[in-house]
């Protein structure tokens, strides 16, 4: 198990989105318990001011009817010790001096000018130090001051409480996001080593490796697939790339040492212009047979390739059809065989034009091959349900089931073919271009023969 160094997880992209993300979250924590925090003070704020508005009204009504001894009792009753412990009361003359009330002496530098103060105040049964109190001031007729409050120490406490819990909250939400930045990075950072180290591997040249995959079936593991596809891909070019260059070196060693001793026994030969007739026209057949190996070989690289696929345009292929069967007509005619061709249906599809003739071509050239003499080969082109249907049958000894997959590799040449003149790819063109075509290839006994069907989707109109 690899695990991620920190300097790395700090610097890496899913570390640095996850930070930004707990530091939005936190500013949005901040915000939503900011506004509770001073929504919540103000409105126990106004809720003092208004207790101390009514208390200031009550007593404004008593000193109207009953003068200052009225209010003077009124302000004795209401801070006696069993009256509301949160009211703050102080009735003082002119000279400052207390009269009533339970604050021990008038506040120093308040103006009694009915302005709302916040001060921190003795009261006379309290010795365990002021406390915080709201309050308003006025002066009477007679010069005397009264001066009503009410306690807001316990509202302060849960005001202070607010604004820990509210910095706990914003610790607790940059840790989690923090930590689970972290933990999220580690694990992508863990599947992007695995991508990391399977490209170093494969570029090492080791073809085999896949990039692992798990079963959650996300993204990473949809990217996994499809890099995996992509590499299985790559191998099978790279191998059918290989097959190639050494079947193409086994395969062009016997032509070119005929061509070359061919030529180096007629040069150490007496002179004789028709003896260097024959060797150039044996020459010539020779370098027809390379010329012909490259020639497929360049057809299956380039359907092969995908590169044609950009140049599919919609094709009739029973004009195709036709035209190869009026082409190997006389070939087969030639050889004692017949060619019926007379069953082909409209159809029309994505195709490659020349790709798709030599395709054709390859079977035709096949069935002339391994078909017996007399015999004749059937083409014939279906076209319903979306689909257009080329199967090509002759009635030669066919191929086993076993060796009917592997025939469609390259140079693969089957025992019985190996005395007739060939390379062993014209079945390998004809697979090449079915992948090009999305098409399906099935080879098929026939009894007698073989037949090979060939699937195509129909164009749309």
């Amino acid at each position: 198990m690899r695990f991620v160094q920190t300097p790395r997880l700090s610097r890496s992209a899913t570390f640095r989105f996850a930070l930004v993300y707990a530091l939005l979250f936190s500013l949005t924590v901040l915000l939503l318990f900011g506004g509770f925090y001073w929504s919540t003070a103000a409105l126990i704020e106004r809720q003092v001011a208004d207790t101390v508005a009514a208390e200031l009204r009550s007593l404004a009504d008593r000193y109207r009817e009953e003068g200052i001894g009225g209010l003077q009792v009124a302000v004795q009753q209401r801070s006696a010790p069993g009256a509301d412990p949160e009211n703050v009361y102080l009735l003082a003359d002119r000279h400052l001096r207390p009269v009533t009330g339970n604050l021990r002496s008038w506040p120093e530098g308040v103006v009694p000018d009915g302005s709302w103060w916040q001060l921190h105040l003795y009261r006379q049964a309290q010795d365990d130090g002021p406390v915080l109190v709201g309050a308003r001031a006025f002066q009477l007729s007679d010069g005397s001051r009264l001066l009503v409050g009410r306690d807001m120490q316990a509202r302060r406490e849960f005001q202070n409480r607010l604004l820990q819990n509210l910095a706990f909250s914003l610790t607790l939400t940059l840790v989690v996001g923090v930590t689970g930045g972290v933990l999220l990075s580690r694990r992508l950072l863990r599947r992007v080593d695995d991508v990391s180290e399977t490209s170093r591997r494969i570029m090492e040249g080791d073809l085999t490796q896949r990039v692992p995959q798990g079963r959650s079936n996300d993204e990473f593991d949809r990217l996994a697939e499809s890099l995996n596809r992509m590499l299985e891909r790559i191998e099978a070019l790279m191998n059918g790339m290989r097959l190639v260059t050494d079947s193409l070196a086994h395969d062009l060693r016997s032509p070119l040492t005929r061509l070359k001793g061919k030529i180096e026994l007629t040069l150490l030969g007496p002179e004789n212009p028709e003896a260097y007739r024959q060797a150039l026209e044996q020459a010539l057949a020779e370098i027809d047979i390379i010329q012909a190996t490259f020639n497929d070989l360049l057809a299956i690289a380039e359907a092969e390739s995908g590169a044609s696929r950009t140049r599919l345009e919609p094709l009739s292929l029973d004009e195709i059809v036709a035209d190869v069967a009026e082409l190997y007509r006389p070939v087969l005619e030639d050889a004692g065989m017949q060619l019926d061709a007379s069953s082909l249906q409209p159809a029309t599809i994505l195709g490659h034009r020349q790709l798709l003739a030599q395709a054709l071509a390859n079977l035709l050239d096949n069935a002339v091959k391994y078909a017996d003499q007399g015999e004749r080969i059937e083409v014939n082109l279906h076209a319903g349900d979306g689909q257009a249907i080329l199967s090509v049958r002759d009635y030669g000894p066919g191929i086993p089931e076993e060796a009917r997959e592997r025939v469609l590799e390259r140079f693969v040449r089957l025992d019985a073919a190996r005395s007739r003149p060939g390379s062993g790819l014209g079945l390998s063109l004809v697979a090449a271009v079915s992948r090009l075509h999305h098409a399906q290839l099935e080879l098929k006994a026939a009894n007698p023969g073989l037949l090979l069907r060939w699937t195509f989707r129909v164009a749309a109109s």
